[in-house]
């Protein structure tokens, strides 16, 4: 069994990766942490559904840490991680972040978006980006994977085939994604709830939104020439999914067949990742409370654009579930464990 930790479970991933671990067939959930002692207080009373795991959440402490756990995961603020991931590595425990603060490969970038100066660049060359379908032969050997952002999930996915086929002009990229509220955490949900719903609104346009970088890195790194985005994220009144439409040039005219073809042939051995056949739409229902991204397209034949559609529930594949995706490689196991 490998023997589980959590590091934040007040927020919605923690509360995914409780609902996710707790079921997995090969994990022991063998400890629950807060960042101070004023967060100690038992599972049940702060989740009852999960009283059954008879668990307490308690002060965080490397050395206690190393004694319980294989892995630990840390679902916690930006900026937060680079107080506990130090002393965790210290200890010979894998780490699994599920913020950005490892993401960026160049820390003046992340400086830059996050507004806040990164204290630990020494571990950002060892960190491995946590997309699993582009990266496990990396994740396979790595003690510390940084969770991919939920928007840049989708977007990433949905583009990878087309431009390792280069199919399209990477100038100009346009991007329209919208999420379920639970994206911007339980307090701006609670919010949303209580004054705006129901509500449609774009938000941080104009190139305000902090996802920007990593979906310009890892697009990037696969093109292998510097791309810029342009990136509208919204929010919809829904509690959960993600479904963003990506507008690219074509270079050339090629057939729908034919792309289809290179898309399903460059995810046929990745189980989470779904190319639905022409005149398929996706739609956020189809992959709520599961791990799966399906990806759909059509080409604008007026315009020549190939126009991507990618969705995903973004508490899973777009977070915990990614995580645990992640932890099943690192670990040997089939990726499809505990998340089907």
């Amino acid at each position: 069994m490998i023997k589980v930790g959590i590091v934040g479970i007040t927020g919605y991933t923690g509360e995914e990766l409780l609902k996710i671990l707790s079921k997995h067939p090969d994990v022991q959930i063998t400890g629950l942490y807060g960042r101070s002692s004023s967060q100690e207080r038992y599972l049940r009373d702060v989740y009852p559904r999960f009283s059954h795991l008879n668990l307490k959440i308690e002060t965080f402490d490397a050395k206690q840490i190393s004694d319980q756990c294989d892995i630990v995961f840390l679902a916690l603020p930006h900026a937060v991680a680079f107080e506990v991931v130090p002393h965790i590595l210290k200890n010979e425990v894998k780490v699994i972040d599920l913020s950005a603060d490892f993401r960026l490969n160049k820390p003046e970038v992340y400086e830059k978006w996050y507004k806040v100066n990164h204290t630990v660049k020494e571990y950002i060359n060892k960190a491995v980006y946590g997309l699993s379908e582009l990266n496990a032969d990396r994740i396979k050997q790595a003690s510390l994977v940084a969770n991919p952002g939920c928007y840049p999930t989708t977007i990433i996915l949905g583009c990878a085939p087309a431009i390792k086929n280069d199919f399209v002009d990477l100038n100009g990229v346009i991007i329209d994604s919208k999420s379920g509220i639970s994206g911007a955490g339980r307090k701006v949900t609670q919010e949303y709830f209580n004054n705006e719903h129901p509500n449609f609104r774009a938000y941080k346009i104009a190139g305000g939104h902090r996802h920007i970088p990593e979906i310009e890195q890892e697009l990037s790194i696969l093109s292998g020439e510097d791309i810029i985005v342009s990136f509208t994220p919204h929010i919809v009144p829904v509690e959960r999914g993600m479904f963003s439409t990506i507008y690219v040039n074509m270079k050339k005219q090629v057939p729908i067949s034919t792309i289809l073809e290179k898309y399903k042939e460059f995810y046929k051995d990745r189980k989470f990742v779904k190319i639905l056949d022409e005149d398929v739409m996706p739609g956020i229902k189809d992959v709520l409370n599961t791990n799966y991204c399906e990806i759909s397209m059509k080409i604008d034949e007026r315009t020549n654009r190939l126009i991507i559609v990618s969705v995903i529930d973004n508490l899973v594949k777009g977070a915990s579930g990614q995580a645990v995706q992640n932890m099943n490689i690192m670990f040997g196991l089939p990726e499809t464990t505990g998340l089907k």
